[in-house]
């Protein structure tokens, strides 16, 4: 495990985010090393973040540029140019549809991996709190029983031994002993100088990121459910659902471009540290850690010593030398001294505990344990982290063109919309093969008319019918065609001959025919005989 170290080699993607250029605010170069405490270096990315500003922009000029050539340049719709029109806007819909459906896909993709690396992040910050606070506790510890407990009961002993100076010269010896160990903890760095809360720190970035990944999940369905409105609208051809459909598209578009500005900042500022991140912890602890220490952790190489080696092994040789001692008065003191036992075997067994806290910070201590959460941190980050936010901007630079087009295609359908309902306004009402005339039909006012051409009439219809009476001596009798056409009102629009002769009415009558039908003679009645009885 202390080769771990070596695995870690910041990805390519990294080392190109860091080469993007970094500008404040007055348009000059900033140095890309990662100093996020600079004034500066923040405003370099502030600046990146605001370059998005300008598709933002773009793109809300084509759309109006595309407005205006719709409204500007819209003309009337014939039927020989309807379908070429109508299928190269199906199709652009379709394109449309498809590159924002995929930018979803890929949405999907960054957010989650962005999520898993934050969440390793976070993971490997509670180990390391854990490990640090393990050290802070054993070295408090074994700090707390020498200075208190084990000088009181060496004390206790001093009075005890007070006539005998060769047990006086032992207790005096245990002493040194005592400073020994109490010097060597102490030498130990102190974590709690650091001032720093890894598990606020944690808790802070996994709040953080909860909000990100519910933002960019609700823009990636947003953007889903567009794209299925838009077909629904289109082939409803519903005006409302257009409308809305226009307001959430342009909502969704602002918001992409908005986060393509974050995402590309986050991803080039974090892409800064991964590329030397041994650097900026070295600086940020040189406070209140030692170089060689720093180091020791950061890269966990064979090659470097443990800083805190010689420390544990005079606090181990202390112990032993201490053990031997107690030992030795066990066997000669308690014959002559019984009253010692209680203060001996006290500092025997706190001798015992504080050799196993000891073999225990002796184990935390080790590179190899702060050194694999320190990698594993580095790996969610930047490999994960990065590359997740890498996609988020491909994402929403897809989304955002893609909704710019849809804009467009909405309303080139509104124009085809208009120019369809212009058609329809030309029909005549009263043309009987016009299907808006049937529903118009079904209109109270015109119910006379209806119930007249109504092949299902009662013959009382009929007979409410009084042809004024001629006289049969002035009737010439005319020719069946021409009594055909002048019974439809001379017009071929209304002339149907093969209903004539075979006991079939037509299916309705205009105003002009019921005109022409109240107007027959007796003798074109009995011309006609029953066939056009209704």
């Amino acid at each position: 495990m202390s080769t771990a170290r070596l695995d870690y080699v910041a990805p390519w993607w990294t080392y190109w985010l860091h080469n993007f250029p970094h500008f404040n605010f007055s348009f000059q170069s900033v140095d890309n090393n990662f100093k996020p405490e600079e004034t500066n270096y923040q405003q370099s990315l502030i600046f990146l973040a605001c370059a998005a500003a300008v598709g933002l922009g773009l793109s809300l000029l084509v759309v109006a540029v595309c407005l205006v050539c719709v409204c500007c340049c819209r003309r009337d719709i014939d039927e020989d140019t309807k379908r070429p029109a109508t299928c190269c806007l199906s199709w652009s819909a379709v394109v449309t549809g498809l590159i924002a459906c995929s930018a979803v896909g890929v949405g999907f993709y960054g957010n989650s991996e962005t999520n898993d690396g934050v969440h390793q992040l976070t993971y490997s910050l509670y180990n390391a709190d854990h490990t640090l606070g393990g050290i802070n506790d054993m070295v408090a510890g074994s700090l707390s029983n020498a200075q208190t407990v084990l000088k009181t009961h060496l004390d206790r002993l001093d009075e005890i031994f007070s006539t005998r100076a060769d047990y006086l010269q032992a207790l005096r010896f245990m002493a040194l002993m005592v400073n020994n160990v109490i010097r060597e903890m102490t030498a130990l760095p102190d974590i709690n100088k650091a001032n720093v809360d890894l598990p606020a720190i944690a808790d802070q970035t996994a709040s953080v990121e909860y909000y990100r990944w519910l933002t960019y999940l609700l823009l990636l369905i947003l953007d889903l459910v567009i794209c299925l409105a838009v077909c629904l609208g289109m082939a409803k051809q519903s005006r409302w659902l257009l409308i809305t459909i226009l307001a959430f598209a342009l909502l969704s578009m602002i918001l992409s471009w908005a986060s393509l500005g974050a995402a590309t900042a986050t991803a080039v500022g974090t892409s800064d540290f991964c590329v030397s991140p041994d650097k900026f912890i070295v600086n940020r602890t040189k406070d209140f850690l030692s170089a060689d220490v720093a180091h020791y952790y950061l890269f966990c190489s064979p090659n470097l010593p443990n800083p805190f080696q010689q420390s544990l092994t005079t606090c181990q040789r202390s112990l032993t030398t201490m053990q031997i001692q107690i030992q030795g008065l066990l066997l000669l003191s308690l014959p002559v001294f019984p009253t010692a036992e209680r203060d001996l075997l006290g500092i025997q067994r706190l001798l015992n505990s504080t050799e196993f806290s000891l073999h225990q910070l002796t184990a935390l201590l080790d590179c190899r344990g702060l050194h694999k959460d320190y990698v594993d941190a580095l790996m969610g980050v930047c490999y994960d982290g990065v590359e997740g936010l890498l996609y988020l901007s491909l994402f929403s630079l897809l989304a955002a063109c893609a909704l710019s087009a849809m804009l467009c295609v909405i309303f080139r359908v509104w124009a085809l919309m208009d120019s369809r309902d212009k058609v329809f306004d030309d029909i005549d009402e009263e043309d009987p093969f016009n299907p808006e005339a049937r529903r118009i039909s079904f209109n109270p006012r015109r119910s006379n008319i209806h119930s007249f051409c109504s092949y299902t009439s009662s013959l009382g219809s009929q007979a409410s019918l009084h042809p004024p009476p001629q006289s049969a001596s002035n009737v010439t009798p005319t020719p069946e065609y021409m009594n055909q056409s002048m019974l439809f009102g001379g017009s071929p629009r209304y002339e149907n001959v093969p209903l004539i002769g075979r006991g079939s009415p037509p299916p309705s009558y205009s105003p002009s025919m019921r005109t022409t039908y109240l107007s027959m003679t007796d003798a074109q009645i009995r011309h006609f005989g029953t066939d056009f009885q209704v």
